[in-house]
């Protein structure tokens, strides 16, 4: 069986990416079983807080395994884990900067289950016209550059 990696491909278009972090992931065996499959969803998760401050990832999909005897909810929340001071210094930014923690992928460390967090900021329409356009012109000058080589 092979490992798939689960990515968030909308999120880099979407957000401004500022600092990620790794953290672990609670899960039950039929929701390990659907990941390692690569069948899950990250589009509009993210992640939150609750009130006694531990760290959740919300609206995450994970299909239901169909072999499996008793399933799991595919919307539910799911814990993530990290080290306390982590989780103080992540919820300090969310707070007074207004920024937002969004996963960017799932996958196997070890055979455990991690998910990669992203510190975001949100872009704006014009901001992602001019990322697009960057990157073209950097595509432009690039195959430019190799063809003057050859």
């Amino acid at each position: 069986m092979t490992e798939a990696s689960v990515r968030n491909r909308r999120a880099r278009h979407d957000y401004e990416i500022l600092e990620t972090l790794e953290v672990g992931l609670v899960l039950v065996g039929s929701e390990v079983k659907s990941i390692r499959e690569g069948k899950a969803g990250l589009a509009g998760a993210y992640a939150s807080f609750d009130d006694s401050g531990e760290l959740w990832v919300v609206g995450m999909h994970v299909a239901e395994y169909p072999n499996a005897r008793d399933n799991h909810d595919p919307l539910r929340r799911r814990k993530l884990l990290a080290h306390s001071r982590e989780i103080i210094k992540l919820r300090r930014k969310v707070e007074e900067k207004g920024l937002t923690l969004i996963p960017l992928d799932i996958h196997f460390s070890g055979g455990v289950a991690k998910i990669t967090l992203g510190l975001c900021r949100g872009r704006r329409s014009w901001d992602k016209r001019e990322a697009i356009a960057r990157r073209e012109e950097n595509r432009r000058i690039e195959s430019t550059m190799k063809n003057r080589r050859d």
